[in-house]
């Protein structure tokens, strides 16, 4: 989490924009018209114009990289945007403006926006292992965007007048009332259907061949992807839960593959230099924007921690903080406003007077040496009764308010008191060792002595990932063996300074 009111602003607008976009698509639905479809030429009825989708693409990458941030390293992101551009001119609509993004963020993911917004994560640049590889992945992103597959989706939600599904480990009361707008995000990770996967999936291996990458790199993609999810315990890691999985993927793209390189030659791997790109990218969480020792939260940038609830789960992003309690029973969020300047009360007043907020039951006190507002809000409901959240605003500063948000009221409910406890813990950060960790970064080694991937890398010291990690990372197994000469991505330890 960083202060940035400018962003945060930016994601209201976006979510208000949208959800405006989908009341205008539910009443145009009996005016629905229709739209040819890029890549298979038919004529198929639509609620979105090409027209829409560039405006949806456009407001939601200001709402991305809000929640995100764009990796700062203009030669990564200069290197991404001419692998994409080399597909999008062998795709399906070579004239749009494509716009390619590498996002701050660790999660193994990729995702595309309708009008020709395709992004993929750090997370994800760490684990593929050539340049065909990541063209396979973009060819994917590229190919639902080609397709027209948030298009169709979005058609027929609001045909079956489900309207655009929204999701969060927030309640529904405290996401609408807070300042971390969910909605606007919802677009992004719409769930395409098992037919949007396979299209996305073929389109991916016609456009990286069609564009002279090895088609036959991308299944093990997946191979990787699967690891990554069965390391975290989980059935679908953060790629495939934004991408349903259609069967077995890498038994089906590898045929793919096949079938697309069969009697040709000289096709573009590109593994080392690929893999030389990635020296020196961060890995995991990048401490600089947050990080937590157990549930302790430190900020370096702004300067501040906080004790969050002991036994919840905790997220950090570039706008909140989240923390949510076993079984979902309950949920908080940290985030920063300017508020205009207000003293927490009369912040609370105007809340009141705007009617954001029905009824509010609390005071003043002193937090972490700041004035401060603690008590509950009934925030007013679809269904006309009120719903209480607990709440605390801590004013630090003339532009900074901070704002904590838990569901519920009542002051005897544990996971209630949980909330004000962590908002009570609300502190300066003062220790100068904490005012500018490092994180872990990429290291590229060419190997010396052949041996296992396992000998090999205990020979290099101390690492700031396991050895099973860093056997994914690099596309390995921890027995298999490695010859002199061969680069491999080993990760330095985050510290701090």
């Amino acid at each position: 989490m960083r202060r940035n009111c400018r962003r945060l602003a930016a994601i209201q607008n976006w979510s208000a924009a949208l959800a405006l976009a989908c009341v205008v698509l539910a009443l145009a639905a009996a005016l629905a018209g229709c739209a040819t479809n890029p890549v298979t030429g038919r004529r198929e009825i639509s609620l979105v114009s090409a027209g829409q989708e560039q405006q949806m693409g456009a407001e939601g990458y200001t709402a991305t990289l809000a929640e995100y941030g764009s990796y700062d390293d203009p030669a990564v992101q200069a290197y991404v945007a001419g692998v994409g551009h080399s597909l999008a001119r062998v795709s399906h609509l070579p004239s749009l403006t494509w716009h390619f993004t590498v996002i701050d963020d660790d999660a193994v993911n990729a995702f595309a926006m309708p009008g020709g917004y395709i992004y993929v994560t750090r997370g994800i640049m760490t684990h593929l292992n050539s340049e065909a590889q990541l063209a396979g992945v973009m060819g994917h992103e590229i190919g639902h965007v080609t397709h027209r597959h948030s298009a169709e989706q979005i058609t027929r939600q609001q045909f079956a007048g489900l309207g655009l599904a929204v999701g969060s480990v927030l309640s529904p009361t405290l996401a609408r009332y807070g300042q971390v707008a969910q909605q606007g995000l919802q677009l992004l990770f719409l769930s395409f259907s098992r037919q949007h996967e396979t299209e996305a999936d073929e389109l991916g291996v016609r456009y990286a061949s069609a564009a002279s990458y090895d088609p036959r790199q991308i299944p093990s993609t997946y191979a990787m992807l699967k690891r990554v999810s069965a390391r975290a315990g989980s059935t679908l890691p953060p790629f495939l839960s934004t991408h349903p999985d259609p069967g077995d993927r890498e038994v089906r793209t590898g045929e793919l593959a096949r079938a697309a390189s069969a009697g040709k030659t000289g096709m573009t791997v590109r593994r080392d230099e690929y893999v030389d790109r990635l020296e020196g990218m961060v890995v995991g969480q990048d401490p600089r924007q947050g990080y937590f020792e157990g549930a302790e939260f430190y900020q370096p940038t702004m300067r501040f921690a906080i004790t969050m609830p002991a036994g919840w789960t905790y997220q950090n992003s570039r706008s909140a903080v989240i923390a949510v309690a076993p079984q979902q029973a309950a949920s908080m969020q940290l985030s920063v406003v300017s508020g205009d300047g207000l003293a927490p009360d009369a912040f609370v007043a105007r809340l009141q007077g705007n009617g954001k907020i029905a009824a509010a039951r609390g005071g003043m006190e002193t937090v972490g040496g700041n004035p401060a507002w603690i008590g509950s809000l009934a925030v007013p409901g679809d269904n006309g009764q009120a719903q209480p959240i607990a709440a605390a605003f801590i004013r630090r500063s003339p532009t900074e308010l901070f704002e904590v948000l838990g569901n519920g009221g009542d002051p005897g409910d544990p996971n209630v008191r949980a909330v004000f406890a962590a908002a009570r813990s609300f502190h300066p950060l003062t220790d100068p060792a904490r005012f500018s960790p490092v994180p872990a970064r990429i290291h590229i080694v060419r190997v010396e002595r052949a041996g296992t991937f396992a000998s090999v890398i205990a020979g290099l010291g101390r690492q700031g990932a396991d050895l099973e990690q860093l056997a994914i990372m690099n596309g390995r197994t921890v027995d298999d063996r490695i010859e002199p000469g061969e680069r491999i991505k080993t990760v330095t330890p985050a510290r701090l300074r």
